[in-house]
């Protein structure tokens, strides 16, 4: 089968404009499947957690590496990951990414440790980090200007509602114990799907359009290494400090990032303005606004994903539900995220813009605070019914923000960043995620061991998981409400259509 994007050619001269691949709408559903899998894998942990943990053994810690190690792996190479698909071409490297994730996942479902196990998942992470940068811009190579609005209409959505539903999928996954499985059957799942997306995107994502005159970038490795020892430098001492008792090692290394973070900027305007290729654009760090949709990205992020995992660990291990249980008990959250994103997507954000962002945030934040509240107020454990209400706030609030939020954050950088715009953006989401995981989750579980001990009854026991759960959800509320503040600085409306944009995971 002819995948070549040259086949167009002849149109494309005719029209002065470049025409569409002609199986355009099948390689935008294999690189759709290709990049729900890790979504899901992303947030399916959230609630597969703890019975994985029961299974291998570990500690708390062990748990919350489970998420991190992913999302942290995804952060520090997502940018490099993007660099390497316009050094190599985006189709090698996305079917190297859905090679190295199929394999990534067997070695998770393989894992016989906890460490094993986080090993792994960093390994999975690197593999999204291949694979999934690459979707955005075969889409726009599939595409030409007058539908590539409409691929992208079906792409944003359509990620947004795998990563609402992983969590209830990982529930039910588990409790089902598919084959036999148990637990290894939440990352078992991806190697037949892995398998079916590479034969395919093989068979129908285009080969690209020889070009005798474009420069191909060069990688910047000193970039490279030094990104990546910030974000380990912040994340790394936020997992493990709790368990290590925060030795003075913690606080040297969480010291230490900012100025490494400092000589990272320092050295990409250098080797701007030598001429030489940076891995990112150094001029949007001098944009007010996109700096602004960053700060809000990593407060907005880290809310969502760390209080996603504390709710899950808090159902079954607080409460003793089941993972299918638990999972049952998000699904108004889901709901909820979907109603307010196609609200917001269809009808609001276009005529509303930041006013629906603002929104969102103040929505989503009277529903964490509400679920906080029944959980606090309720005389016994509460239920699904119960927490209902609450939880389906706050998830319309997420999805009224999520909608507009890369939208707006991207309106306010020029045509030529926004390529590296939003490999930074999709960075910050996830090392927000990484970051999210760490500091609620060290909240949650250092109230639970400080407390339990003295608890001497089953009642006094879950109250100290009602407290603890509390008090992660007032960090997430204040991470919202410090994203409501930053968001004055981001533009009052999304892109133009037809203007080059990206959509975040």
């Amino acid at each position: 089968m002819d995948t070549d994007v040259t086949n167009a050619a002849p149109v494309a001269a005719e029209t002065g404009k470049r025409a569409s691949y002609r199986l355009r709408w099948i390689g935008l559903a294999v690189v759709m499947g290709a990049d729900i899998m890790d979504l899901l894998d992303a947030t399916i942990v959230n609630v597969a957690g703890p019975g994985i943990r029961d299974a291998l053994g570990g500690n708390s810690t062990h748990l919350q590496w489970f998420s991190a190690a992913y999302t942290l792996a995804f952060a520090m190479f997502l940018i490099t990951g993007a660099r390497l698909g316009d050094i190599l071409g985006r189709r090698r490297m996305f079917l190297m990414g859905v090679t190295a994730f199929t394999v990534t996942s067997a070695l998770c479902g393989l894992a016989q440790s906890p460490e094993m196990l986080i090993g792994a998942r960093g390994l999975q992470g690197l593999a999204a980090a291949m694979m999934v940068p690459q979707a955005l811009g075969l889409i726009r190579d599939m595409f030409d200007e007058s539908e590539v609005g409409a691929a992208f209409a079906v792409f944003g959505p359509s990620m947004g509602l795998a990563a609402v539903l992983g969590p209830i999928l990982g529930g039910v996954v588990m409790d089902a114990d598919l084959f036999g499985l148990g637990w290894r059957a939440v990352f078992m799942v991806n190697v037949p799907l892995g398998l079916f997306a590479l034969a395919a995107g093989a068979r129908v994502v285009p080969r690209p359009e020889p070009s005798t005159t474009t420069r191909r970038p060069g990688l910047d490795l000193v970039g490279v290494v030094l990104v990546t020892a910030a974000m380990m430098l912040l994340v790394y001492p936020l997992v493990q400090g709790r368990e290590e008792g925060w030795p003075a090692w913690t606080f040297v290394c969480l010291a230490a990032s900012l100025p490494v973070l400092a000589l990272f900027a320092w050295y990409e305007v250098r080797t701007t303005r030598a001429g030489r290729d940076a891995l990112v654009e150094v001029s949007l760090f001098a944009n007010r606004a996109f700096t602004g949709a960053l700060a809000v990205g990593l407060m907005m992020f880290a809310s969502m994903i760390g209080l996603m995992l504390v709710l899950g660990v808090y159902l079954q291990i607080g409460l003793d539900w089941s993972a299918t249980h638990a999972a049952l008990a998000l699904i108004p959250w889901s709901l909820g995220s979907t109603v307010g994103a196609g609200l917001a997507g269809a009808v609001l954000a276009a005529k509303y813009g930041r006013r629906v962002l603002h929104a969102g945030l103040v929505v989503g934040l009277l529903g964490v605070l509400g679920t906080a509240a029944t959980i606090t107020m309720h005389d016994g454990p509460v239920n699904t019914w119960i927490l209902l209400p609450a939880t389906a706030v706050a998830g319309f609030g997420f999805g009224l923000l999520m909608a507009p939020f890369f939208g707006i954050a991207l309106a306010g950088v020029a045509d030529h960043e926004v390529g590296s715009a939003s490999g930074v953006l999709n960075a910050v989401q996830q090392l927000a995620g990484a970051l999210g995981v760490a500091l609620f989750g060290t909240l949650f579980f250092t109230h639970v061991e400080d407390n339990v001990p003295a608890a001497h009854t089953l009642d006094a026991v879950r109250g100290v998981f009602d407290d603890a759960f509390t008090v992660g959800a007032l960090g997430s509320a204040a991470a919202l409400a410090i994203a409501w503040g930053l968001a004055f600085l981001m533009p009052r409306f999304e892109r133009p259509p037809g203007a080059e944009g990206a959509a975040g995971h």
